[in-house]
C-alpha cells in the first residue's frame, strides 16, 4: 500500500535514479527480519543448498552486493548479487535503463556497470557469517583480452564468499559475450571455472540466454551435465522484440518483464527436455505472480527468480508470491514444492 502511494513519484524520476533510491532505502532498512526458518512446504534443496522458499531476487538489482541481507529480509528465499567483474567499469552511456509501463516491462543496456571485485570482496566478506543463501553472479570486463581468464579469476575470488556462483555469459549488453555460449568456448570456460573453484567450492550455476537455437540448447545441456553444474538459470533478458506498446519499445538492450514470460517459459521447457531432468533449473523472466512462479515450477524449475516485477509491484512482492505458492500447493494436492517440479 505504501509503495502504491510512492510509485507515481518514483516513476517521474529517471529509472536508474529511482533504482539508486531503492538501493538506498534497503541500506537504511538493513537486514530486517530473516526469511522463515527452513521448515514448511516451500523449503527445497537444490545443489546441496537448502532454500527456505524457491523465490529469489535475480542478478542485476544488487550489482555490487550492497543489500543481500535486506533482500532476504523482504521474504526472498535467496538473493543473487552482481554481475561483478574483475575490474571496476562504468558500463554503457546513460540513459540505459527504461521502464515500459504499458507493457509491464524493462529494457536495459547497463553493460556490467559495477565497482569491481576488490570492493565486492570486502563488502561480501563482512556479511559472510550471516545466515541466508547469497549467490554471486560473475562476469568479464568489456575490454578484457581473455574473458575466460576473467571468469576463472572471479571464481577464485568469490568462491569462498558465495553460496553458489552464477556464470553470466548471456547478457546482451557486452559485445561478444554471448559467443561464449558456443560449445567449444563454453567447454573451455567452464573447465577453467571448475578448476578455479576447487573440489570444496560452491556449486556453479550457468545463466543462459532465451535467444538460443535448438542445437545450442542441446549442446549447453550436455556440457552442463558433463561438468556437473549445480543448475542452469533459464533465462537472461531477450534481444527479441514482441509487440510492445510503450514509446521505449524500440530501445536497444535486453528486454525483461511480462513480454518475456512466454519465451522464458518455453525455453525452460526446452532445457527440461534436453537435460531429461538431470540438472536443476532456475526459471527467470516475466514472473510477477504466484501463478507465474508456479507455472514455471510445474514446467520444471526447482527455483524461480524475479527482478522487473518488483519495479511495478514493490518490495512486498516476495511475501505475496510465497503466500500464493503455499495456497497453490494445497489446491493442487502437493505437500512440498519439490513434488510440483516438472508436474505439468
Amino acid at each position: 500500500m505504501i509503495y502504491a502511494l510512492l510509485r507515481p513519484a518514483l516513476f517521474r524520476l529517471d529509472a536508474e535514479r529511482a533504482h539508486g533510491l531503492a538501493l538506498a532505502g534497503l541500506k537504511l532498512r538493513g537486514g530486517g527480519a530473516p526469511t522463515r526458518p527452513a521448515a514448511g512446504p516451500l523449503v527445497t534443496t537444490v545443489a546441496g543448498l537448502t532454500f527456505p522458499n524457491p523465490l529469489g531476487m535475480a542478478a542485476g538489482f544488487d550489482k555490487d552486493g550492497e543489500v543481500p541481507d535486506a533482500l532476504l529480509g523482504l521474504g526472498f528465499g535467496f538473493a543473487e548479487v552482481g554481475s561483478i567483474t574483475p575490474l571496476p567499469q562504468a558500463g554503457n552511456p546513460r540513459p540505459r535503463l527504461f521502464r515500459l509501463v504499458e507493457d509491464q516491462a524493462v529494457i536495459n543496456r547497463m553493460g556490467f556497470n559495477n565497482g569491481g571485485a576488490e570492493a565486492a570482496v570486502a563488502r561480501l566478506a563482512a556479511r559472510a557469517a550471516r545466515p541466508g543463501i547469497v549467490g554471486i553472479n560473475i562476469g568479464a570486463n568489456k575490454d578484457s583480452v581473455d574473458r575466460s581468464a576473467d571468469y576463472a579469476t572471479m571464481t577464485r575470488l568469490m568462491a569462498p564468499l558465495a553460496s553458489y556462483l552464477a556464470v553470466n555469459i548471456s547478457s546482451p549488453n557486452t559485445p561478444g559475450l554471448r559467443a561464449l555460449q558456443d560449445e567449444s568456448a563454453l567447454t573451455d570456460l567452464l573447465d577453467g571455472v571448475v578448476a578455479a573453484r576447487g573440489p570444496e567450492g560452491p556449486p556453479v550455476f550457468l545463466k543462459v540466454a532465451p535467444d538460443l537455437e535448438p542445437a545450442d540448447i542441446d549442446a549447453i545441456a550436455r556440457i552442463a551435465i558433463d561438468r556437473r553444474l549445480g543448475a542452469l538459470i533459464v533465462s537472461n533478458t531477450t534481444i527479441a522484440r514482441p509487440p510492445l506498446r510503450s514509446a521505449h519499445g524500440g530501445e536497444t538492450g535486453g528486454l525483461s518483464g511480462a513480454p518475456l514470460r512466454d519465451l522464458a517459459q518455453q525455453r525452460l521447457r526446452d532445457f527440461r527436455k534436453a537435460t531429461g531432468g538431470a540438472i536443476p533449473l532456475v526459471g527467470v523472466g516475466g514472473i510477477a505472480t504466484a501463478e507465474d512462479a508456479f507455472a514455471r515450477i510445474r514446467a520444471g524449475a526447482s527455483l524461480v527468480q524475479l527482478y522487473s516485477a518488483m519495479v511495478y509491484a514493490g518490495p512486498g512482492i516476495a511475501r505475496r508470491i510465497t503466500r500464493g505458492l503455499e495456497t497453490l500447493l494445497r489446491q493442487y494436492g502437493f505437500s512440498t514444492i519439490a513434488e510440483a517440479v516438472g508436474s505439468e
